[in-house]
C-alpha cells in the first residue's frame, strides 16, 4: 500500500498497469492495494471507458487517520489495562530479543520508577541503532529521577568515556577488577532481574536475548549480592 501510494504521489493519476510498472508490484497485488487505499480514503478513482485511473489524496489525510487510531486507542486503554492487571502475575519468566526487546526493558524500568542496579555494565545502550530511543529514555529517567548504581566491566570506561557524562546526576558507578569482565550484563530494578546475553562494549547484537525474571524475592537477593560486590570494587577515580 505504501509503495502504491508513494508511486501515485510522485506520478499523479495513473492506471494499474503504470502503477505496477513504476512500483515493481504485480498487477494483481496493485488491484488489492488500491482497493484498500480507496477504503481508507487515501486514493481516489477516475472512472473511464478504457482504464480507470487512480490518484493520491493530500498526505495530510495520513494525520487524520493517525489521529483517529490514537482516539480509538485512548478509548480502549482503560478496559485493556483492567484486563491486563487481572492476569498479570507477581512472578514469572520471559524472554525479549534484539533492539525491540531493549526498548521493552527501558519501558519496564520507567514503569517501575525504581533504582536500577547494573552488574557488568558495558555501555551497550550506546548502540547507534538505539540512539533516538535512548534519548527519549534518558529524558524519562531524569523526569522520574530514577537513580543508577553501576558496576562497569574493567574496560568499559576506557573504551566508552562518554558513559560518565550520560549518568551524570543520575547515579554512581565503580569498576570491577580486571579479571572479572564477562560477556553478560545484569540489571536489577523493582521486582525484575534482567540477564543480557551477547552484548558488547557500546553495541548490542540484534540477535541478543534478554532473560527477564519477575520476582521481588529474587530481585532482593540479587540486590544483596550486588551490594557485596560493590563494597569490594574500586571507585573509578582511584
Amino acid at each position: 500500500e505504501a509503495k502504491v501510494y508513494m508511486t501515485l504521489i510522485k506520478l499523479g493519476e495513473r492506471g494499474v498497469s503504470e502503477i505496477s510498472k513504476h512500483s515493481g508490484i504485480h498487477r494483481r497485488n496493485v488491484y488489492d492495494a488500491v482497493r484498500r487505499l480507496l477504503n481508507k480514503g487515501l486514493v481516489f478513482e477516475i472512472i473511464s471507458s478504457k482504464e480507470s485511473l487512480y490518484g493520491a489524496v493530500d498526505p495530510e489525510k495520513l494525520r487524520e487517520l493517525l489521529a483517529e487510531k490514537q482516539n480509538q486507542l485512548e478509548l480502549a486503554m482503560p478496559e485493556l489495562s483492567d484486563i491486563y492487571k487481572q492476569h498479570n502475575s507477581d512472578y514469572g519468566t520471559f524472554v525479549f530479543e534484539g533492539y525491540q526487546g531493549m526498548k521493552n526493558i527501558w519501558r519496564l524500568m520507567l514503569d517501575s520508577k525504581s533504582k536500577v542496579y547494573t552488574l557488568g555494565g558495558k555501555g551497550h545502550w550506546f548502540d547507534q541503532n538505539l540512539a533516538d530511543e535512548n534519548q527519549i529514555f534518558l529524558k524519562g529517567i531524569k523526569k522520574q529521577k530514577i537513580k543508577f548504581q553501576i558496576l562497569f566491566d574493567h574496560q568499559t570506561l576506557a573504551l566508552l568515556p562518554q558513559v560518565k557524562e550520560y549518568y551524570k546526576g543520575t547515579g554512581e558507578y565503580r569498576i570491577l577488577p580486571a579479571d572479572y569482565d564477562t560477556s553478560c550484563t545484569i540489571h536489577i530494578f523493582g521486582e525484575y532481574v534482567v540477564i543480557y546475553n551477547g552484548v558488547g562494549y557500546g553495541k548490542l547484537d540484534p540477535n541478543s536475548s534478554f532473560f527477564i525474571i519477575k520476582s521481588l524475592g529474587i530481585a532482593d537477593s540479587y540486590r544483596r549480592w550486588f551490594e557485596f560486590m560493590w563494597t569490594r570494587s574500586k571507585d573509578y577515580k582511584k
